[in-house]
């Protein structure tokens, strides 16, 4: 497989499901305060909490306009949910309007152009952090939520490199952004797969571990991903943000009309039923308690049904659905799950991609 490059510039894990010290067992309401490390969150939100806040920003527009289609929602749910599931052009050009990393004083990066096995062209970023630092050799694959494109979340890919030190692969899906296609679920499921096997494929990632981070749709997306791939041993761990049980279940939350007839909705990601075959994988829970979309439940389910044999519990008192990155101790939590799970995982090996 050919793969183009437009553009380029320079202590261990709990075991059995018990929680890490600075993680609250996760009860309906349960809230956790620690604030671990503040001084080090606080350099870096110094630098960066204007571009956060602006990512934030661009997830919340699909959320405030969906209240605008309660009213057809019940016609049209079968013929249209794609349209509805997938709002590709939210905010307004977003197909078009795409920031670069530069845009972020992001220099040392590849702007790809990725085939898929059924004829899609997706566009993606590959961010190096720190050349010959710790965490050099490992990479974050980052899935967003349903709106927006990849350039909308390069804040957050920022603070990766530069409060971890890892390197960031930030994959477009099909029909958001550059990328070709329209979406939906099995295609989103096959965009996953492809950007994984590049990376496992790549002379310069082939033997690095992986972090698979999903917010939201991502979330689902990355459990589907990881669920395929858990027994090759390159994946280091999984981290969700307010994702959802699947797609039935959240409908009645987010359009109340519509929940007499979520069995006409064919995209469904079973992430509930999927999720307890991950049992190889460490995963963290980041949830905003304020989560005006996706119900803090959901999570919580998801939390309860998990088999992983080292799972971390995080919440945000204050965060809703796309602002939780906001809050204090977000990306300290995803470091120190990184820390925690590449001393639990069993050392991957070179060799093909499956």
């Amino acid at each position: 497989m050919r793969y183009s490059i437009r553009r380029s510039a320079a202590s261990p894990s709990p075991k059995n499901g018990k929680m890490t010290p600075n993680s609250n067992t996760p009860p309906p309401g349960a809230t956790n305060n620690n604030h671990h490390n503040n001084n080090m969150a606080n350099g870096y939100f110094g630098q960066t909490a204007s571009f956060l806040t602006s990512a934030a920003g661009y997830m919340r527009l699909p959320a405030l306009a969906s209240t605008g289609i309660v009213a057809i929602l019940t016609s049209l749910l079968y013929f249209k949910q794609k349209a509805l599931i997938y709002p590709s052009h939210m905010p307004p050009n977003s197909r078009t309007d795409i920031p670069r990393p530069t845009q972020f004083g992001i220099k040392d990066f590849e702007e790809l152009v990725i085939p898929t096995d059924d004829g899609e062209k997706l566009s993606a970023y590959y961010i190096r952090g720190p050349r010959g630092g710790k965490n050099s050799d490992i990479t974050i694959l980052m899935f967003h939520g349903n709106a927006g494109n990849i350039g909308h979340r390069l804040p957050i890919a920022r603070v990766f490199i530069n409060m971890i030190g890892c390197n960031v692969f930030m994959l477009e899906y099909r029909g958001y952004g550059a990328s070709t296609g329209e979406p939906d679920e099995a295609g989103l499921g096959i965009d996953a797969q492809t950007g994984l096997n590049y990376l496992r494929e790549r002379a310069e990632t082939r033997n690095h571990r992986f972090v698979v981070y999903g917010q939201s749709l991502g979330g689902a997306v990355s459990i589907k991903l990881v669920a395929k791939n858990q027994d090759r041993g390159d994946i280091a761990g999984l981290v969700l943000e307010n994702t959802f049980l699947s797609m039935r279940k959240l409908i009645p939350s987010v359009l109340p009309p519509a929940k007499y007839f979520t069995l006409l909705c064919h995209q469904v990601w079973r992430s509930e039923s999927l999720l307890p075959s991950i049992d190889k994988i460490p995963i963290l829970f980041l949830s905003g308690l304020q989560d005006e979309i996706v119900p803090p439940s959901h999570m919580t389910q998801l939390y309860k049904v998990s088999t992983s044999f080292s799972k971390t519990w995080k919440t945000f008192p204050g965060g809703d659905h796309n602002s939780s990155v906001l809050e204090e101790g977000y990306f300290e939590a995803i470091s120190e799950f990184i820390a925690d799970s590449l001393g639990s995982s069993a050392p991957i090996t070179d060799s093909k991609s499956q």
